[in-house]
């Protein structure tokens, strides 16, 4: 008898063969090609069965090497990102890049139980600065990068 002695590497493996299994099928009416005239779908397809085989393989682990058990779900940190999220679309053109970025450094660190406040304003603090940076006089993205700009 088969004994799961990785929980978690199981429930990896499932979701890898399941989603390598939907490229398989999704991809099944595309022409496929040859390696030297490739088709729409011959990329997919290949992708597909790689996916798959890194799921045999993954499987093949949760049966041989112990490994951690799944974890509770938890919806608290899922909520808080999504909403981070959420506040970002609302917020970035209200208060700029630079605010929005720090204030939703500190909206995500709650997800965590134990997170430190100043450490994540300061985290906030850096992570907008770099935004700013980076997205708006590197990038030239058209992101406001401070309040009122």
């Amino acid at each position: 008898m088969l004994r799961i002695k990785s929980p978690q590497d199981l429930g990896a493996a499932v979701f890898f063969i399941a989603f390598g299994i939907a490229g398989v099928y999704f991809g099944r009416d595309l022409q496929f090609g040859t390696a030297s005239k490739m088709g729409p779908g011959y990329f997919p397809v290949i992708l597909s069965w790689v996916i798959i085989g890194i799921g045999i393989v993954v499987g093949f682990k949760a049966l041989t090497i112990e490994g951690p058990p799944i974890e509770p779900f938890q919806l608290r940190p899922i909520f808080i990102i999504i909403a981070a999220i959420l506040a970002f679309g609302y917020l970035i053109d209200r208060l700029g890049l630079a605010i929005t970025a720090v204030l939703l450094t500190v909206l995500a660190g709650f997800a965590r139980r134990d997170m430190k406040l100043l450490e994540t304003i300061l985290l906030g603090a850096g992570l907008g600065l770099f935004c700013v940076l980076l997205f708006v006089y590197v990038l030239l993205q058209p992101f406001p990068a401070w309040w009122g700009r």
